[in-house]
């Protein structure tokens, strides 16, 4: 997708902001005290979530739902005392769902099927559109279809997707959704659905972007002429598997009936604000989220709670005592449909060196994993670092950090990052579905990751040597 830079937002500076004892520097022991609260006391992360997803709820990019977010955001920081707090808009092209989200089965078992549009899909007008479905177990058998073979026809893409700690199943099962419809379009189809990318068996489809290939193989949506997409909720896929089995070589007939539209160029933003450090020589320590959801959900897994959780771990940071480094607050536009936000954000600030960086960007269950992409290179304060939060669970690891979404910077500069694993076992039951609720969010989990935050955050602000990130890996 093109993006063009816009110029900053000038907004004022605020003043830097003042811990809770004044002249105090951060110490070890206010730190860890101030996590210690944390764990039991914080209701900071809370106070975000709830009030985005009450005040504001969906905030699909480049909309004027994703600018009161963003507007929201801003006036939370500044009541909450941080500084330099700021709005920094880029441009983008803007794609919506439409009003029409409908598929339903006219021969042999005529009935209708619950379905959602893919971000970046085309519409079928309001008629809809009717062909035969062909059925595919999963993306590698869609590829070893023919060249042609699916001409005028519904692609359907299945997976074995399975709930996992880590979350590893949704590289497995995510291609069915980041590239099958290109691979349907590739082979002759006129439109795809795809079993939703997700693990719980509510009528909910999980909605996400997908990508369209031109003939050189680049996806500049510019250029890619994009096909109607959609996600089945995973029971209606299921639905529609077992008419196939019992079909008996007779052809399944969709009528698929999808209206997104794009809106051409509207712009975005990213939410910055800081807890001022003291040395403002020192590289800040970056903690990242983004503030913008899909359209059917007010994102309070994703991402809420995240913006939640960093913003409070760093104004806890703050209110212990003033740190070396500065903190710095990023919270993401335009994260769902393609990282926008991110790369904006590398592009504008890309010569202003980040001593850290690190994202919280998987819902609110506990953390239970610490990584980082410097155990050689730092390795005393690798070490460090783990055993100050083994109180709350979270084991060392040495797999190598590789950072959030929103953290391309830290890539890009090929610095420091962190990975603070939270458990995954239930988020692809809520994400990118209307079930990703306030409600669904355990208060004693959320505490758990402010605390583990601060105590990490408050260290590597208050860390005076150079923090060195293992070399890129090509």
């Amino acid at each position: 997708m093109k993006k063009t830079m816009l110029a900053l937002a000038a907004l004022p500076l605020l003043a830097t902001t003042t811990p809770a004892h004044a002249d105090d520097r951060l110490t070890g022991d206010a730190l860890a005290a101030a996590a210690d609260r944390a764990l039991t006391d914080d209701t900071l992360a809370w106070d975000f979530v709830e009030g985005i997803t009450t005040e504001v709820g969906p905030r699909q990019a480049g909309t004027e739902a994703e600018k009161r977010g963003r507007d929201w955001a801003v006036a939370w920081l500044r009541a909450n005392g941080f500084a330099n707090v700021a709005d920094e808009p880029f441009q983008m092209e803007t794609w919506v769902p439409g009003e029409l989200h409908r598929a339903e089965i006219v021969s042999p078992f005529p009935q209708p099927l619950v379905i959602q549009p893919l971000g970046g899909s085309a519409s079928t007008g309001p008629d809809g559109i009717v062909a035969e479905v062909v059925e595919f177990e999963n993306v590698a058998a869609l590829a070893a279809a023919p060249q042609g073979s699916l001409q005028g026809k519904i692609a359907y893409i299945s997976h074995s997707m399975t709930p996992t700690q880590d979350g590893s199943q949704y590289g497995f099962a995510g291609p069915a959704r980041w590239i099958g419809a290109g691979l349907a379009k590739s082979k002759g189809a006129i439109a795809t659905v795809i079993k939703s990318v997700g693990t719980d068996y509510h009528r909910n489809p999980h909605v996400g972007g997908t990508t369209f290939r031109n003939p050189d193989g680049s996806s500049d949506v510019g250029r890619a002429v994009p096909t109607p997409a959609g996600a089945l909720s995973l029971p209606d896929a299921a639905n529609l598997e077992r008419m196939f089995d019992r079909a008996n070589g007779r052809p399944i007939t969709m009528k698929l009936t999808l209206t997104p539209r794009n809106l051409g160029t509207t712009t975005s933003g990213n939410v910055v604000g800081e807890i001022v450090g003291r040395d403002p020589s020192l590289p800040p320590v970056l903690v990242a989220c983004h503030i913008d959801s899909w359209w059917n959900a007010p994102g309070a897994f994703d991402d809420g709670a995240g913006c939640g959780i960093v913003a409070a771990a760093a104004r806890n940071v703050g209110e212990a005592g003033q740190p070396l480094r500065t903190i710095r607050v990023l919270m993401a536009g335009a994260e769902e449909v393609g990282l926008f936000g991110s790369v904006a954000y590398s592009k504008a600030h890309i010569d202003e060196k980040i001593g850290v960086g690190l994202e919280s960007d998987f819902g609110a269950d506990r953390i239970w994993r610490f990584e980082s992409n410097f155990r050689d290179t730092n390795p005393d304060l690798h070490a460090r670092l783990a055993a100050s939060i083994a109180r709350f669970g979270v084991a060392d690891s040495t797999i190598r950090a590789s950072g959030g979404a929103d953290i391309n910077i830290s890539r890009d500069q090929g610095g420091a990052i962190i990975d603070l694993q939270q458990d995954g076992t239930r988020y692809f039951d809520l994400h990118h579905t209307p079930d990703d609720t306030l409600d669904k969010i355990d208060p004693v989990q959320l505490r758990q990751n402010v605390a583990v935050w601060t105590q990490v955050v408050g260290i590597l602000a208050n860390e005076a040597e150079p923090i060195e990130g293992a070399p890129k890996i090509d």
